[in-house]
C-alpha cells in the first residue's frame, strides 16, 4: 500500500499566502502584513514562514525589501524555465503532446494577431526584422535563440500576455527537438517564419494557421 506523502510546512504556507494575495486581491507592489502578522495568522513559526515567503520569493511571487517588508511581486518566468530547463523529468513529456500543445497555443493567438497588427505597424516590423535575422545565422545556437524569440514575439503580439507565460514553459519542453535541427532544415524555417507573416500582414488567418501548424508539426519528423 502506498503512503501518501504530508506536504511540507513550508509549502502548506506558501499555498496560504498564495491564496491571501487571491483572497484579498492583491497586484504586484502591493503590501502584505509583516511576518509577525502573517506568522500568526496562520498559526506558525516565524522561521516556517520565512522558509515558504524565501520559495515564493525565488518565482517572483512575493517580493522583500529592507525597509518595506513583504510586496507582492510578479512571476519571473524567465527564471522559473531557466531552471526547469535542467530537469530530467522534462524528458519524459510525450512528444505528440508537447507538439499538440503548441498548435493549439500558437494556432489559436493568429486572430488576434492579425487584428492587432492592423493597427500596430510595428507589430509586423519587429517580425520582420527577425525573419531577417534568421538569414544571418550561421550556428545553432543563434538559430536555436532567435526560433524561440520568433514564437515568443507571435503570441506576445497577440496581447495575452497569460499565454505568453504558457508559451516559455513549452519552449523548454521543446528545446531537444530543436537541438536535433541540421542545418540543411534551417532554410525552410526560414522560409516557414516568412509566410507566417507575409499572410498575417494580408489579414489571412487561415494561410498563416495552416503555415503555423505545418511548421510546428516539422519536429514530427524528428520523432524516434
Amino acid at each position: 500500500m502506498q503512503t501518501l506523502r504530508r506536504p511540507k510546512v513550508r509549502d502548506q504556507v506558501a499555498g496560504q499566502i498564495q491564496q491571501y494575495i487571491v483572497d484579498q486581491k492583491l497586484g504586484p507592489g502591493d503590501r502584505l502584513p509583516t511576518e509577525t502578522q502573517l506568522a500568526e495568522t496562520f498559526g506558525i513559526s516565524r522561521l516556517s514562514l520565512r522558509e515558504a515567503t524565501k520559495s515564493l520569493e525565488f518565482l517572483g511571487i512575493v517580493e522583500s525589501k529592507t525597509g518595506v517588508g513583504l510586496t507582492v511581486g510578479r512571476i519571473d518566468m524567465e527564471r522559473l524555465t531557466e531552471h526547469l530547463s535542467f530537469h530530467a523529468g522534462l524528458l519524459e513529456a510525450d512528444p505528440q503532446q508537447l507538439i499538440d500543445s503548441r498548435v493549439i497555443l500558437e494556432t489559436g493567438v493568429l486572430p488576434h494577431v492579425a487584428r492587432r497588427m492592423k493597427d500596430d505597424p510595428a507589430i509586423e516590423a519587429r517580425l520582420r526584422e527577425l525573419v531577417e535575422q534568421f538569414r544571418s545565422a550561421r550556428d545553432l545556437k543563434t538559430w536555436i535563440e532567435l526560433d524561440i524569440l520568433f514564437h515568443r514575439s507571435l503570441l506576445n503580439a497577440s496581447g495575452l500576455q497569460p499565454l505568453v507565460a504558457f508559451g516559455d514553459l513549452l519552449h523548454v519542453f521543446f528545446q531537444r527537438f530543436r537541438e536535433s535541427v541540421k542545418k540543411a532544415e534551417w532554410q525552410r524555417g526560414v522560409e516557414s517564419h516568412q509566410r507566417i507573416v507575409d499572410e498575417l500582414a494580408k489579414g489571412h488567418v487561415a494561410a498563416a494557421t495552416a503555415e503555423l501548424r505545418k511548421h510546428i508539426e516539422s519536429h514530427k519528423e524528428r520523432l524516434p
